[in-house]
């Protein structure tokens, strides 16, 4: 199954060589037409990581402590003894 991500490994290469060529046949020298197609394919990496950030599928679980101390020791706000 592609994705988003898949999509843009795609488009890296063809916007930089696409580009490039588009661009050199256009009438622009090579000179030109690479850095442009760089900021091209630099711009769609750029919202790959930035706009539209990965994110993990799989929801964070928090799990509760399970205190041994009795309750009165723990919540009376004494230091903690890391000895």
């Amino acid at each position: 199954m592609t994705g988003y991500y898949d999509y843009v490994l795609g488009l890296i290469p063809l916007a930089l060589f696409g580009l490039t060529g588009t661009l050199y046949v256009a009438g622009l020298g090579v000179t030109q037409a690479a850095p442009i197609a760089a900021g091209v394919a630099a711009s769609i990496v750029g919202h790959a990581l930035f706009v539209n950030g990965p994110v993990s599928e799989t929801p964070v679980r928090t799990v509760e402590s399970t205190a041994t101390e009795p309750r009165s020791r723990a919540s009376s706000g004494a230091p903690v003894d890391a000895d």
